[in-house]
């Protein structure tokens, strides 16, 4: 869980500098995300306030630079399944809120942990015209074999963006989806929405390294 988490906060975070330079209109999705993967693991490895677990330098980062290049709602939409649905607008957003919060709070723990990992690229198996591809990576790791990590990436009218990732053979969206089913099935969605707020506020009054 904990290699899982780390790498999960790899993916994620892969974004964090997208913001600093327009990505050219026509640069390829697997080419966005290499750049913004090298830059960033970088990032980790020599910030020291991140090195050091701060969450407010952590949170920052999200709130500025990862949020415009993922797509929350679409990953909150397809983790809560058919109930998505019926829910309301507004439980729509807080539950989209919680997860977002909650998916920063998990994983942002974990960067601290980056260290000696690169990042491998694999060719895009993708037409020109498709507007939904799987970005597909490989981490090196300083002990072990590889750990395959692969990205669901969609071409929105704000630009390619990332709504599941895969580390491991298992899906984000997936990881989540039975517990989401589960919690709605004995609160309803304002249940989820509450275990999700609640399982935040365990999160934020620990120290981030000790995230689980």
């Amino acid at each position: 869980m904990k290699l899982f988490k780390q790498l999960l906060a790899m993916a994620t975070i892969a974004f964090a500098t997208a913001a600093q330079a327009a990505a050219p209109a026509t640069e390829a999705p697997d080419v966005l995300v290499k750049r913004i993967s090298q830059d960033v693991i970088e990032t980790a490895k020599t910030d020291k306030a991140i090195q050091a677990g701060d969450i407010k330098r952590v949170t920052a980062l999200v709130e500025e630079k990862i949020l415009p290049y993922v797509d929350f709602q679409r990953m909150t939409a397809l983790a809560a399944g058919r109930h998505w649905r019926t829910a309301t607008p507004d439980q729509q957003k807080r539950l989209s809120d919680e997860f977002r919060t909650l998916l920063i709070y998990t994983y942002s723990g974990a960067l601290s942990q980056i260290k000696n990992e690169t990042v491998e690229f694999k060719p895009l198996r993708a037409d020109p015209s498709d507007t939904e591809v799987e970005v597909r990576s490989q981490v090196n790791m300083t002990r072990g074999e590889p750990v395959p990590l692969n990205y669901r990436v969609a071409k929105t009218p704000n630009g390619w963006k990332i709504y599941d990732i895969n580390v491991l053979g298992a899906w984000l969206v997936e990881t989540y989806k039975s517990s989401f089913n589960s919690e709605i099935s004995k609160g309803g969605i304002d249940g989820l929405i509450k275990t999700l707020a609640d399982k935040n506020k365990t999160l934020a009054s620990r120290p981030l390294a000790k995230a689980k």
